[in-house]
C-alpha cells in the first residue's frame, strides 16, 4: 500500500470496503481511548525515528510516559470508576466500560513493553555517545567518597526509612509516588526487618557525576545511590532483597456545584485528589514475593492494574537527562522570529494593529508580542480597561504581573481565571489571589462550564473615543508553552469583534446571555450550529455542481454530530482534508461513509495545538472567497457543550492569505512527519525520504505574510525550505 501525506497535492486514494463491520451503526466511529493510545503510540515512534536528535529522542521516550501516566490518572480513572458504580453508558463507538478497560489495558501494556525496549535501544546509543547510566556496580572507588558526601548532605536528610511491621503502618504514598522496599537482615543474631523507603520528589532522579575518562558524561539513579548507602539508613543491617515501585492514583477532581464558595471548594478538592484510589501499580520484576505480596495487599490494586518490570520504572524522569551539555544531540537551536511590522513601528504594537489585522504564527514568532502588548497596555496612560481570560499560564507569568501592574497603576482590570483547569487548579488559586491583592476584578465563570476561550481586550482612549483592541488565541496565556506548542494570535482592532468579545466577558462575568453577536461564533451557544451550518452549505454547494471542500485542523475529533456532518459531506461530494493530531473518532476512507475524507496527523518537533477551520464557500479550497476560523475549541462534546470557546472569522485578506496558503496549506503538504489515518484505524507514516517536506522547517525558515511589515507579501513563500546535505 502506498501511502501519500501531501494532501495538498493529491486527492483521495479511493474508498475501501471493512468487511465485518455495520457502519451504519456505533462501529462508524472509533473509540476515544483507543485512539488517543494510537496517537501516544506515534509520540512513542518518534523515539525511533533516526532523524531525530538523541537526546530529543529520550524527550519524545520520557514525553510518551508522561502522558499515559497522565492518561492513566483521569480518563482510566474514569473508566474505573464507572465500572465499580455499574454505570451502563456505553462508548460512542458500543463498547462497555469493562470492554474498553480491557482494551486499555491490553494495548497501554505494549505500549509499556515498547518503552522499555526503546530505552534499552536508547540507553546503548547514549553509550555510544559517551553518555553512560550506572549501576551501583558501576560506582568507583573515587566516586564513593564523593557520592557519601553527596548522600549525607544532599539526599539523607529529607529521607524517611519506614519499617513494615503492626506498629508501622504502610505510608501513604501520593500519585506518581516512587519507592523502594527493602528486605534487611540484621548482623549477628540475623532478626529481618521489611522496610519501606519514599524516594522524595524534591531529589533529581538521575544524579550527574563529575565526567570520566575523555569527557564520559555520567549519571547514577538516585534509587543507586539509595542501594549504595542503605547501611546509613539501616546501621548493623545488611541489604537481601529489594524491589522498587511506582503507583497512580485517581487524579479527577468532583466538586459540588452548588459550592457556595468554588474557591474554597476546590481547596478541598485538591487535598483529596492527592489521597485518590490507587489505579496503577508499576513494580519490579522478580520482586521478593513476600515484599510484594505486602504492596499489592496495601495499595489493593487487581492483577489487571498490576505491570511488572524488568527495566526501568518512572521513563518520565528520564527528560533530566535532556541537557545543554551536548548541543549536537539536541535540536539545532531556533530563536523565534519579530515580526518585521511590529518593528517597523518601533515595537508600538497599537500602532502596528492599527494598520491592520495581525496573525502570529507561535512559537515561530515569539510570544513575546503577546506579553508586550499587556505591558505596553498596562503603562499607557491612554488605556481605561483591560480584561484577560486565564486558563493555564506559568508560575511566574509575566501575563500576571502586567494585569498587576495595570490595576495598581488605577486601570480597570478584569481576570477571568478557570479554576478547572486540569493540573492547574492549585496554581491557578494563587495566581487570582495575587491578582486580587493588586486591585483586579477576579472573574472565576461558570460553575458548569469551563471558560476556555482565548481572549484578551483593550480599551484605549484615542482622539475623545474609546478604541477596543482584541487579541484571540488558540492556546493558554503560557509563555513557556508557547514556545513548543504551536498556536496562532490574531490581534485586530475591528469593531465588531471588539464589541463582541465584550459581550463574551460580559456573559462570562454577568451570566447574561449575549444577544446579537456580529462576529464571533461562542460555545455553548452558537460554535457548534455554526460549524454545522457551514457544512450544510458546502453539501448544497456539492449538489449545486459547485466546487465544495473543508479543511480542518484540531487536535481532537469526537463530536458525534460534527462527525456525522462530515460524513453527509463526503457522500455529498465535498472534500474534506482533516490534520487531527491527536484523538479521532471518525473512519476516513470508507467507500459509501468517507471515502471523500482525509485524516493525518502531523508529530514532530513542535506539538501541534492551532485550531482552524476552512469552508470552500463555493469555490474550493483554497481560494480567496472561502470562509476561514480560528478557534479556542476542537471538536469534541466537552468543547462544543460544555465550555465558554471562541470561533473566530478571519476579515482581513492578508491574515486570510496566510492561514490558507502557508498554516493550512503547508499543514496539508507534509511528508517529513505526517501519519495518515487509515479506516481499519491504523496509522501509517508516509515512506522516508531524501527530499521530504516538513511543515515545521518551512515556518522556522519563512516569515509569515501579515507580520511582513513594509518588506511587503511580493516575496511570499511558497511550500519549499531547505534541504540537510
Amino acid at each position: 500500500m502506498t501511502i501519500n501525506a501531501d494532501f495538498l497535492h493529491s486527492g483521495p486514494p479511493g474508498g475501501a470496503t471493512v468487511d465485518g463491520v455495520d457502519l451504519s451503526g456505533p462501529a462508524r466511529y472509533f473509540n476515544r481511548e483507543l485512539s488517543w493510545l494510537a496517537f501516544n503510540w506515534r509520540v512513542l515512534e518518534e523515539a525511533e525515528n533516526a532523524s531525530v536528535p538523541l537526546l530529543e529522542r529520550v524527550r519524545f521516550l520520557a514525553i510518551s510516559a508522561s502522558n499515559l501516566d497522565e492518561f492513566y490518572t483521569v480518563r482510566v480513572a474514569g473508566l474505573r470508576e464507572m465500572q465499580l458504580e455499574g454505570h451502563g453508558t456505553l462508548s460512542a463507538d458500543g463498547l462497555t466500560t469493562a470492554q474498553q478497560l480491557t482494551q486499555i489495558y491490553a494495548d497501554s501494556n505494549r505500549l509499556m513493553q515498547a518503552q522499555q525496549a526503546i530505552w534499552a535501544k536508547l540507553e546503548s546509543d547514549l553509550e555510544a555517545e559517551n553518555i553512560h547510566i550506572l549501576s551501583p556496580e558501576d560506582v568507583d572507588p573515587a566516586d564513593l567518597v564523593l557520592l557519601e558526601d553527596l548522600f549525607m548532605e544532599q539526599v539523607f536528610p529529607i529521607l524517611t526509612p519506614i519499617a513494615i511491621d503492626p506498629a508501622h503502618p504502610f505510608p501513604f504514598i501520593g500519585s506518581g509516588g516512587f519507592a523502594m522496599a527493602l528486605q534487611l537482615k540484621r548482623k549477628g543474631d540475623q532478626p529481618k526487618l521489611d522496610a519501606l523507603l519514599p524516594v522524595p520528589a524534591q531529589i533529581p532522579r538521575f544524579l550527574r557525576l563529575p565526567d570520566g575518562p575523555e569527557g564520559a558524561v555520567r549519571f547514577l539513579p538516585l534509587e543507586g545511590l539509595l542501594e549504595l548507602f542503605i547501611n546509613q539508613l539501616f546501621p548493623g543491617y545488611r541489604l537481601t532483597g529489594h524491589c522498587t515501585f511506582r503507583l497512580l492514583r485517581d487524579s479527577d477532581l468532583e466538586v459540588e456545584d452548588e459550592a457556595e464558595d468554588l474557591v474554597r471548594e476546590f481547596e478541598t478538592a485538591l487535598k483529596r485528589r492527592k489521597r485518590g484510589e490507587v489505579i496503577h501499580l508499576n513494580i519490579s520484576a522478580n520482586a521478593p514475593p513476600g515484599l510484594r505480596k505486602t504492596i499489592l495487599r496495601q495499595t489493593c490494586v487487581t492483577d489487571a492494574e498490576i505491570i511488572e518490570t524488568d527495566g526501568l520504572i518512572g521513563m518520565d524522569d528520564l527528560a533530566e537527562l535532556v541537557s545543554d551539555a551536548r548541543p549536537e544531540l539536541l535540536w539545532p537551536a531556533f530563536t523565534p522570529r519579530v515580526p518585521e511590522r511590529v518593528q517597523d513601528f518601533n515595537g508600538d504594537i497599537f500602532a502596528a494593529i492599527r494598520q491592520k489585522d495581525m496573525l502570529l504564527h507561535h512559537p515561530y514568532e515569539t510570544f513575546n508580542i503577546v506579553v508586550q502588548y499587556l505591558q505596553q497596555a498596562a503603562r499607557d496612560p491612554d488605556v481605561v480597561a483591560i480584561k484577560q481570560t486565564l486558563y493555564r499560564t506559568s508560575r511566574d507569568s509575566p501575563i500576571v504581573a502586567a494585569l498587576c501592574e495595570a490595576a495598581e497603576m488605577g486601570k480597570s482590570v478584569t481576570a477571568v481565571v478557570e479554576l478547572k483547569a486540569r493540573f492547574d487548579e492549585a496554581a491557578n488559586i494563587r495566581l487570582s489571589r495575587t491578582l486580587e491583592r493588586a486591585g483586579a476584578t477576579v472573574v472565576y465563570g461558570f460553575i458548569e462550564w469551563k471558560t476556555h476561550a482565548k481572549l484578551s481586550t483593550v480599551v484605549r482612549r484615542e482622539a475623545g473615543k474609546l478604541v477596543t483592541y482584541t487579541h484571540f488565541g488558540t492556546g493558554n496565556y503560557h509563555p513557556i508553552t508557547a514556545n513548543f506548542y504551536t498556536d496562532l494570535s490574531l490581534f485586530t482592532c475591528d469593531k465588531g469583534l471588539g464589541r463582541d468579545a465584550a459581550k463574551v466577558f460580559n456573559y462570562v462575568s454577568g451570566y447574561a446571555q449575549p444577544g446579537g453577536l456580529s462576529d464571533l461564533a461562542i460555545s455553548p451557544l452558537t460554535l457548534k450550529s455554526t460549524l454545522l451550518d457551514n457544512i450544510e452549505s458546502e453539501i448544497a454547494f456539492a449538489k449545486a455542481g459547485k466546487p465544495a471542500a473543508v479543511w480542518v485542523k484540531v487536535n481532537s475529533l469526537i463530536e458525534p454530530k460534527l462527525i456525522d456532518a462530515l460524513y453527509r459531506a463526503s457522500q455529498a461530494g465535498v472534500r474534506v482534508e482533516m490534520v487531527v493530531r491527536g484523538i479521532c473518532g471518525l473512519r476516513p476512507g470508507i467507500k459509501g461513509l468517507s471515502e471523500n475524507i482525509r485524516v493525518k496527523s502531523v508529530v514532530g518537533r513542535f506539538l501541534e495545538h492551532s485550531r482552524i477551520c476552512c469552508f470552500g464557500n463555493g469555490h474550493g479550497l483554497p481560494s480567496a472567497k472561502a470562509k476561514v476560523y480560528i478557534s479556542s475549541a476542537d471538536w469534541m462534546g466537552r468543547n462544543m457543550d460544555w465550555r465558554v470557546e471562541t470561533l473566530v472569522p478571519i476579515k482581513n485578506k492578508t491574515v486570510h492569505a496566510q492561514i490558507i496558503e502557508q498554516i493550512m496549506a503547508a499543514n496539508l503538504a507534509d511528508t517529513a512527519q505526517s501519519w495518515v489515518l487509515q479506516p481499519d484505524g491504523k496509522y501509517l507514516r508516509h515512506p522516508r525520504g531524501d527530499k521530504l517536506f516538513s511543515c515545521h522547517r518551512f515556518f522556522m525558515e519563512n516569515p509569515s505574510l501579515s507580520g511582513r511589515g513594509r518588506a511587503g507579501a511580493k516575496d511570499a513563500p511558497r511550500l519549499t525550505h531547505s534541504h540537510d546535505e
